[in-house]
């Protein structure tokens, strides 16, 4: 897709969204912020969005000229706001505020590193043996929230609509109801959302749940997360739950539930692939580290998170060498990490597993002249990464649990030259969309992945190519722009359905 595809398809999005807000002010609010300031080399530095969600969201902000809500983490930011926080920014071109919410050590602490990161997120990835559902954590978490929602309330006097990002923010949305109750609020859940079963080890579970019912609209990226809410709000509240519609009646108000699977800027990923600096990158890079000739190679990109599958896809490889010898100095499994939450005691000894792993490996098969899993853990350029996902074999996705996972899909759009194979876990939200032209896996299974890496490397190209051109097709027309304006489309129908219907009998 050319750029100036991309750009009538951003320009779409932008539309879809001046229309719902007309003469509203659009605020997003998110925990982790587009623009940051800091110091290198006592110069104050701005730190861009550089791609994703943020990148996104960016250029539509600046069309609608609304605010983004957010902390303010950077460690210059504080003297680059005004008095009441606010920095207009791009820095070259202001055209929206960005409202920074400043938060003590103690609430880093329990609401980000504590609630959100030790409660919500093994909660959400099915993993309930982790969570530390420590009382001061929810008291940081609420009283964060509080702070956030008073911002959103600062930054506006009339009836906003309100974007609400992911797992950090589930009590905002009641606050500002009670203030605006004529308000639009939407909230995208960025992670799965657990069966009820699941959900009930909670603690919180009703407050969580009566945060997020002061929304209009609830996206999810899958129909099964989708089910899955509806059946916690079920079980949980004396709500009406209408599966039919997917709605719920709560306090007199109807609440929208939605799939929107997020996409990425694929356009810009298949441009970034093929850049001059990505080639010089690969030329380095490949013969750093013996990749070059017919010589294999499998690429595994993740943040080191436990819910990435990475110890268990170690187990696998060291399985598929042992029963392929004929693939050892052959094949080589290069694996991208970047550190996560590492003040966090189960990321600290995860870290220590993963490279216990890799050295077990690495000592078991390992010669004098190829070293079977390569380490990665400097920052690559977006070029030089996009590169290797061009040339990589085959990409292992193997999440044990993942609400979406943009890593197939950036894979899957940077594929502009000899095509590779996608093998997906089976449990990652990614698999609605590219489970058909990818090898599916459970990601518990070493048997399996290692089966899917032989018939990986096995594939003839022109299985490849028919594979990768279907793939290619989901992740062009369903990318981050086609998940804004169906967001924004679907919120514009609500409210328009909204100021034509009675009220909500209150319940």
């Amino acid at each position: 897709m050319s750029s100036d595809t991309t750009g009538a398809i951003a320009e779409a999005a932008v539309e879809t969204v001046a229309t719902l807000c007309e003469d509203r002010e659009l605020v997003v609010v998110s925990n982790r912020e587009p623009y940051s300031h800091h110091r290198e080399d006592g110069e104050v530095v701005v730190d861009r969005p550089a791609g994703g969600l943020t990148a996104a969201l960016d250029p539509v902000m600046q069309a609608v000229e609304g605010t983004w809500v957010a902390w303010g983490d950077g460690d210059a930011d504080r003297e680059t706001v005004g008095p009441d926080g606010v920095v207009a920014v791009p820095p070259e071109d202001p055209s929206y505020d960005l409202r920074r919410v400043w938060l003590t050590d103690e609430q880093v602490d329990g609401y980000y590193r504590g609630y959100s990161n030790q409660v919500l997120w093994p909660l959400c990835h099915l993993d309930t043996a982790k969570m530390t559902p420590e009382p001061s954590y929810w008291r940081a978490y609420r009283e964060t929230n509080d702070d956030f929602a008073d911002a959103v309330l600062g930054a506006t006097d009339s009836d906003p609509v309100v974007w609400f990002q992911d797992y950090h923010l589930a009590l905002a949305p009641r606050r500002v109801r009670d203030a605006r109750p004529d308000a639009f609020l939407a909230h995208f859940w960025h992670i799965p959302w657990p069966s009820w079963d699941v959900f009930h080890a909670c603690p919180q579970y009703e407050q969580l749940l009566d945060g997020l019912l002061a929304n209009d609209l609830i996206g999810f990226h899958t129909d099964e997360y989708c089910r899955n809410f509806l059946d916690c709000v079920d079980a949980a509240t004396d709500a009406r739950v209408d599966r039919a519609n997917r709605s719920i009646a709560h306090r007199g108000r109807r609440t929208f539930v939605r799939s929107f699977p997020l996409g990425i800027d694929a356009a810009r990923q298949a441009e970034l692939s093929e850049t001059e600096a990505g080639d010089d990158f690969w030329a380095s890079f490949s013969e750093k580290h013996g990749l070059v000739g017919d010589h294999r190679f499998a690429l595994g990109v993740e943040r080191l998170d436990y819910t990435k599958g990475i110890e268990q896809r170690l187990d696998a490889l060291e399985l598929f060498w042992a029963e392929h010898p004929e693939w050892r100095e052959e094949f080589t499994y290069l694996q991208k990490s970047i550190e996560s939450r590492g003040d966090i005691g189960d990321y600290q000894r995860l870290q220590s597993r993963v490279g216990d792993a890799i050295d077990r490996v690495n000592d078991r098969f390992g010669t004098d002249d190829w070293t079977p899993v390569v380490a990665v853990t400097e920052h690559l350029p977006e070029a030089g990464l996009a590169a290797l996902y061009r040339e990589a074999d085959l990409a292992l996705v193997t999440p044990v649990r993942d609400g979406m996972n943009l890593v197939a899909k950036e894979f899957v759009a940077a594929q502009t030259a000899d095509p590779g194979v996608l093998v997906l876990s089976e449990l990652a939200g990614a698999s609605e969309q590219l489970g058909e032209g990818s090898i599916l896996v459970h990601p518990h299974d070493p048997e399996s992945v290692a089966d899917a890496i032989e018939e990986a490397l096995g594939m003839s190209e022109r299985a490849r190519r028919v594979r990768i051109a279907d793939l290619q097709r989901v992740v062009h027309a369903e990318d981050v722009y086609a998940w804004l304006e169906s967001t924004f489309e679907t919120a514009a129908a609500i409210e328009r359905g909204r100021r034509s219907a009675p009220a909500e009998p209150t319940r």
